[in-house]
C-alpha cells in the first residue's frame, strides 16, 4: 500500500520552518567543518499499523520515517523539493545507497525521536544520516546517499550527477541559517 504524504508535508512545512536555535557541535564530519551541526528533530508516535503482529514496528516503516525526516530536514533549510527542481535544475536527489542498522526494537505505543542531518559532502552526492532515540537509548541508525542528480540531455530516463551548489551547501551545514541545530 502506497501512502500519500501530503498531509506530513504540509505539517512539516508549519512546523519545520526555519526559526532561531542555539547553535551545537557534535563530533567531526565533513558537514560540521565549518563549526557548526544544522540538524533537525522530528517526534513520531510509533502507531498501531505501523507494526506486525508482535507488536514490533516494520522495517519499512524506518526507511519511510527516514523519508519524511529528510523531507523536514530540507524544509528545515529552507529547500522545499519543487523550489530545488526549478532553482537548481535538478531531476531530484535519488538515494543510491542506503545502511541501516537496528539496535533496539521500536513497539506499538513508543514515542520515538528522529535525529537528521548531513553526515558527509561529496561533489555530487550527500549523506543523510538519521538516528532514531528511544528515550536516551539509540534504536536504529540510516545513511543515506543521495545523487544531486541532473537528466542527461536528450536521454529523460538517464541521471548524471550534478555538482551541488554551494549556497545549497550551506543551508544545510546551518552556516547559511545562523549556526541552528
Amino acid at each position: 500500500m502506497l501512502r500519500d504524504f501530503a498531509e506530513d508535508r504540509a505539517f512539516i512545512a508549519r512546523q519545520c520552518a526555519p526559526r532561531a536555535c542555539k547553535a551545537s557541535r557534535m563530533g567531526p564530519t565533513i558537514a560540521w567543518e565549518r563549526g557548526v551541526m544544522f540538524k533537525n528533530r522530528k517526534e513520531i508516535y510509533v502507531k498501531w499499523g505501523d507494526c506486525g503482529p508482535g507488536g514490533d514496528m516494520h522495517f519499512s516503516r524506518y526507511l519511510d520515517y527516514s523519508a519524511s525526516c529528510t523531507d523536514a530536514l530540507l524544509l528545515r533549510a529552507g529547500l522545499s523539493s519543487p523550489q530545488m527542481l526549478k532553482t537548481y535544475a535538478i531531476a531530484g536527489i535519488p538515494i543510491v545507497e542506503l545502511r541501516a542498522q537496528v539496535l533496539a526494537l521500536c513497539q506499538f505505543g513508543d514515542t520515538i525521536v528522529a535525529e537528521s542531518s548531513v553526515s558527509e559532502w561529496g561533489n555530487t552526492s550527500f549523506v543523510v544520516h538519521h538516528k532514531i532515540l528511544k528515550g536516551d537509548v539509540l534504536a536504529a541508525e540510516f545513511f543515506e546517499k543521495h545523487l544531486w542528480a541532473a537528466r542527461e540531455e536528450g536521454m529523460a530516463a538517464r541521471f548524471n550527477g550534478k555538482a551541488i551548489p554551494p549556497e545549497v551547501k550551506d543551508r544545510l551545514s546551518g552556516s547559511a541559517l545562523g549556526g541552528r541545530d
